[in-house]
């Protein structure tokens, strides 16, 4: 019996992945402020939550490691 499994290659499921990528790298990014006792405010943890664009995220990650508060992971360059 053949499996039908054009669902998990299909534009919907990448988006679902995409979406869940996001979310992935948004969770990470308020762990590691907070591991390092960092006071992430309401609207900065919104900002971070609610942004699905993996690239913005992961810019904003690799700024985490070194910002002395959650406001720095914005700032432009």
């Amino acid at each position: 019996m053949a499996v039908d499994l054009s669902f998990y290659t299909s534009p919907l499921s990448e988006e679902i992945r995409d979406e869940g990528r996001a979310q992935g790298i948004a969770q990470s990014i308020v762990l590691l402020l907070e591991q390092r006792d960092i006071v992430v405010p309401v609207a900065a943890r919104e900002r971070i939550t609610s942004c699905g664009d993996p690239e913005i995220l992961r810019h904003w990650l690799a700024r985490t490691i070194t910002a002395s508060c959650a406001e720095e992971i914005f700032a432009e360059e």
